[in-house]
């Protein structure tokens, strides 16, 4: 079970980490990948990059260090609750085909979770 988790914590990070970094330090980039960048001010999306970059960190180093490695399930119901934010946002906004990604990523983010807890 242990390796299963790492393999999902894995692939939910690096999801994590390349939307974040688009979000955060990519600002153009994410603009022209994602129609709704152009639509949310600058400043909420590079916020929402780094608080992805940070979930990350934070379903990786705690555990993997050993050091308070509650922290890994706490970062993960984290990134459950922002992509919740962005699936619902997308729902309003009738852009469904988005939706896929988010439910993809709440239910890695979910297992991550539950399984550290």
């Amino acid at each position: 079970m242990n390796i299963a988790l790492w393999i999902v914590q894995g692939i939910a990070a690096a999801g994590f980490v390349y939307s974040g970094w688009l979000k955060a330090f990519r600002y153009g980039q994410a603009k022209q990948s994602w129609g709704w960048v152009s639509d949310v001010p600058e400043a909420l999306v590079i916020f929402i990059g780094a608080a992805e970059l940070l979930g990350a960190l934070g379903m990786i180093l705690p555990y993997a260090l050993n050091t308070v490695p509650v922290l890994t399930p706490v970062a993960a119901a984290a990134l459950t609750v922002i992509v919740l934010g962005g699936a619902i946002f997308h729902i309003k906004r009738k852009e469904y085909r988005e939706i896929g990604v988010n439910i993809v990523f709440i239910v890695l983010a979910l297992i991550v979770a539950v399984g550290r807890f």
